[in-house]
């Protein structure tokens, strides 16, 4: 489950950068721009919430 966060995760952050770059500013690379980080930020939550914690 966390390898799959972390491939996800990975994609998303790629995705959202390099939409940056390769299109024109419009309303679907606002859009996809949006869906990329939503995506990222919840997968980051999930990698989050399935930490282990350390304990002394």
């Amino acid at each position: 489950m966390k390898a799959l966060l972390w491939i996800v995760f990975c994609a998303a952050i790629a995705a959202n950068v390099s939409l940056n770059f390769l299109m024109e500013e419009n309303g679907l690379q606002i859009a996809l721009s949006v869906v990329a980080g939503v995506t990222a930020l919840a997968s980051g939550a999930g990698l989050w919430m399935l930490r282990r914690e350390v304990r002394a």
